[in-house]
């Protein structure tokens, strides 16, 4: 196949997960790149579902038609208290991976324009007036891609930024008990035994008897596979269920880290979603970090001599992750407290806003204020340094 049999198109996708599939769904919505030609390509199919996802709104979203359960209650606990958090004008709101795969697939078949094609990305070429690109069975050529594909080493394989890694494994049970509180999310319960690390529950009910239950680490290493469902079958029992079906299991590992991706980003390659640093770094959370994200980049692209390197942009919310990230890098152990002391006394509404990014200085002092002022003094010595 010569250069010119090479099929080529205007936007390429490599990967197909939240963040290009966010992308191009609000592409489709904006009604200004119809006359575009689109290409995904991602060895998954994407029709398992392999993930759940959660987010704190006010009102309605686009997403609305797919959320599966809204919650206006949070629990978070710790062996010391408990606290039922009033989310107002926040709801935490759920959304079931395949529930989304299949929203915006089904989007994507109306339009000629766009191609998913199921191969595996083996090679990524950017030349001066285009982006080559190679999968396992054909090659293709863009005049700008957008990469989605993860590369672990790249945070890895270096020292100035800490790597931790969310780390989880969940099951979908039906207890035989009422044991949950369909109408209150557990946000995050520390009363599980830390073991020198940041280890709570975090719990998804749906009724009485019915719930997502996963085992949550903020740490660097990964555990046995055991161990996390041992947490999980000792956490239940204490909530008085000794009789359950496990209807299915989930587990996954998302890096918390500080490190640019973004600076890897080129005149025609953007990185997004989690391989462009777009996963919240202090909280692993990625919906809404990536559904802020993508809405941007939709708007980037309608600008006229747009340029890809120039998207992204380092913000205070970066440096305060960093502060956090540098914390538990260190001491691990210190995760408990620090969460418990911002939830014990702080606004609930005013912390999503937070973590949102969505605060003005005063509104951040608000929050850090609240955390315990030792270990971010010595971090922000050491960052400085």
């Amino acid at each position: 196949m010569n250069s010119s049999q090479i099929p080529h198109f205007d936007y390429i996708f490599t990967g197909t997960g939240l963040a290009s599939l966010m992308t191009v769904y609000k592409m489709i919505v904006s009604g200004k790149f119809s006359d575009k030609s689109i290409l995904l390509l991602d060895q998954d199919s994407k029709k398992a579902n392999d993930r759940t996802w959660c987010f704190w709104e006010k009102g309605d979203s686009i997403w609305n038609p797919i959320i599966s359960k809204k919650w206006d209650s949070a629990l978070f606990a710790n062996t010391n208290f408990n606290r039922h958090l009033e989310l107002k004008p926040y709801q935490y709101s759920k959304i079931i991976g395949l529930d989304f795969y299949n929203f915006v697939f089904e989007e994507i078949s109306k339009h000629s324009n766009i191609t998913f094609l199921n191969e595996k990305v083996t090679d990524i070429n950017e030349l001066e007036t285009h982006v080559f690109v190679g999968t396992d069975e054909n090659r293709y050529t863009c005049n700008y891609l957008f990469n989605s594909i993860y590369t672990r080493a790249f945070a890895e394989r270096q020292n100035k930024y800490p790597v931790l890694q969310q780390h989880f494994v969940g099951w979908f049970v039906k207890t035989k008990e009422e044991v949950f509180n369909a109408e209150e999310v557990t946000f995050m319960d520390f009363s599980v035994e830390q073991k020198g690390n940041t280890r709570f529950m975090y719990v998804l009910p749906t009724s009485k008897n019915e719930a997502l239950v996963e085992y949550t680490l903020f740490s660097e290493k990964l555990l046995p596979k055991e161990e996390y469902e041992k947490e999980i079958e000792i956490y239940l029992k204490k909530l008085g269920s000794e009789q359950y079906e496990i209807l299915e299991k989930e587990e996954g590992s998302i890096p918390m880290t500080c490190y640019p991706f973004w600076e890897k980003n080129t005149k025609r390659v953007l990185n997004i979603g989690t391989a462009g640093g777009w996963t919240k770094a202090s909280t692993g959370y990625t919906f809404k970090n990536s559904d802020k994200k993508t809405s941007e980049l939709v708007e980037f692209l309608q600008n006229e001599n747009f340029q890809l390197k120039s998207f992204n942009k380092k913000s205070k919310f970066w440096f305060y992750d960093l502060l956090l990230l540098d914390i538990l890098y260190r001491h691990n152990e210190l995760g408990s407290s620090i969460f418990s002391s911002l939830f014990e006394r702080g606004n609930p509404a005013l912390i999503f806003k937070f973590l949102d990014e969505e605060t003005n200085l005063i509104e951040d002092l608000k929050v850090i204020l609240k955390c315990p002022k030792m270990p971010f003094l010595k971090a922000l010595f050491r960052v400085f340094l």
